[in-house]
C-alpha cells in the first residue's frame, strides 16, 4: 500500500512538471497541440497539457534592431555606402502571424531597405545624400511599415547612421572644404586689413589736424605777443620799425641762448657776403644801442617828479 502511493505522487508531480512552464517577461510562447496551433502564452506561470500540448517556439516582443549596409550610386555618378539601422519590434497581438508567416523576417527587412535605398538615393547629387538623410530613412520607414505590418512587425525607427563615399571622392571633398575654408579666412583677413588701414588713414587725418591746429594757436599767440610789445614801446616812444629791430635781435639772442645750453650741438653763422656780414653786426649794433636808450628813457620817466604825480592821480 505505502508504495502504491508513492508510485501515484511520484506521477502526480512528473505530470505537473510537464504541465507548468515559465514565460519571460517580453517573450510569447507558442503552443501546439497534436501539430497545430493552439494558443499564444505571455510573461509569468503558464500550464499546457503534458504530452498533448507542445511548445512550438518563443519569441521576443523587445525592440530589436538591424543594421544594413546598402551600396549605391548618386545622381552624379559617385558610389556611396550608406548603413541604415531599423529598429522594430514584433506586435503583441500578431504573435502569429510574426512567427508563421516568416521564416526570417531580418532577411525580408534587408530585402525592403535594399529596395527603397536603391530607388531614393540614384535620384540625388551627393551633396544631397548629406542633407537629406532623414528623408531617405523616412522613405525606408514608411516602406517597411507598409509591407512588415501584415507579418505582424511594427517598424518604430529607421536611422542612416552613415554615408560613406568613395576614397578618392572623400580626399576631393576635403580639398574642396580646405581650399573653401582658405578663401573665408583670406576675406576676413583682406577685411580685417582695410579696417586697419582705414582707421589708421583717419588716426592720421585727426593727428595733423590737431598739429595744424596746435601750430596755428601758437603762431597765433605768438603774433598777440609780438603786437603787445610794439604796442607797449610805441607808448614809451619807440616807433614800429625800431620795435620790430628790437623785437628781431631779442630773439636772435634767445635763440643762440636755447642753443648753447645743448653742449653736444656746435651753431656755426656764416654770412652770404662781408657786406652782409658788416650790415648785420651794424644792424646788432644798432638795436642793441636803441635797447639802451629805450632803457636809460623809462629809467628817467620813472624818476621824473612830473610823472610821478601823474601817475598817482591816475
Amino acid at each position: 500500500m505505502p508504495t502504491s502511493t508513492s508510485i501515484i505522487i511520484g506521477l502526480i508531480i512528473l505530470l505537473l512538471f510537464f504541465s507548468l512552464f515559465m514565460v519571460k517577461q517580453q517573450t510569447a510562447a507558442i503552443i501546439e497541440r497534436f501539430g497545430k496551433f493552439q494558443s499564444i502564452r505571455h510573461s509569468g506561470l503558464q500550464i499546457k497539457i503534458p504530452i498533448i500540448d507542445r511548445i512550438i517556439g518563443r519569441i521576443s516582443l523587445r525592440v530589436l534592431q538591424l543594421d544594413v549596409t546598402v551600396e549605391t550610386k548618386t545622381s552624379d555618378n559617385v558610389f556611396v555606402k550608406l548603413k541604415v539601422s531599423v529598429q522594430y519590434k514584433v506586435i503583441k497581438d500578431k504573435v502569429y502571424e510574426a512567427f508563421y508567416k516568416l521564416d526570417f523576417p531580418q532577411d525580408q527587412i534587408t530585402s525592403y531597405v535594399f529596395d527603397v535605398v536603391r530607388a531614393v538615393v540614384p535620384k540625388m547629387k551627393l551633396d544631397d545624400v548629406f542633407e537629406k538623410k532623414d528623408e531617405i530613412a523616412n522613405s525606408v520607414k514608411g516602406e517597411l511599415n507598409d509591407a512588415m505590418t501584415n507579418y505582424g512587425y511594427d517598424i518604430i525607427r529607421a536611422l542612416v547612421t552613415d554615408i560613406d563615399p568613395d576614397t578618392e571622392v572623400k580626399s576631393a571633398m576635403n580639398k574642396i572644404n580646405a581650399a573653401e575654408r582658405k578663401k573665408v579666412a583670406a576675406q576676413y583677413e583682406g577685411d580685417a586689413e582695410r579696417i586697419r588701414i582705414v582707421e589708421k588713414a583717419k588716426a592720421e587725418a585727426e593727428s595733423k589736424r590737431l598739429q595744424g591746429q596746435g601750430i596755428a594757436d601758437q603762431r597765433r599767440e605768438i603774433a598777440r605777443g609780438l603786437e603787445e610789445s610794439v604796442d607797449v614801446l610805441n607808448k614809451v616812444g619807440i616807433n614800429s620799425q625800431e620795435a620790430s629791430a628790437l623785437i628781431v635781435v631779442t630773439q636772435h639772442y634767445d635763440t643762440l641762448q636755447a642753443v648753447g645750453e645743448n653742449t653736444n650741438s656746435n651753431l656755426i653763422l656764416l654770412p652770404n657776403s662781408p657786406q652782409a656780414g658788416s650790415e648785420m653786426l651794424n644792424n646788432m649794433v644798432a638795436s642793441f644801442t636803441a635797447s639802451n636808450q629805450i632803457g636809460e628813457a623809462m629809467k628817467k620817466q620813472n624818476k621824473d617828479p612830473e610823472n610821478l604825480k601823474n601817475k598817482k592821480e591816475k
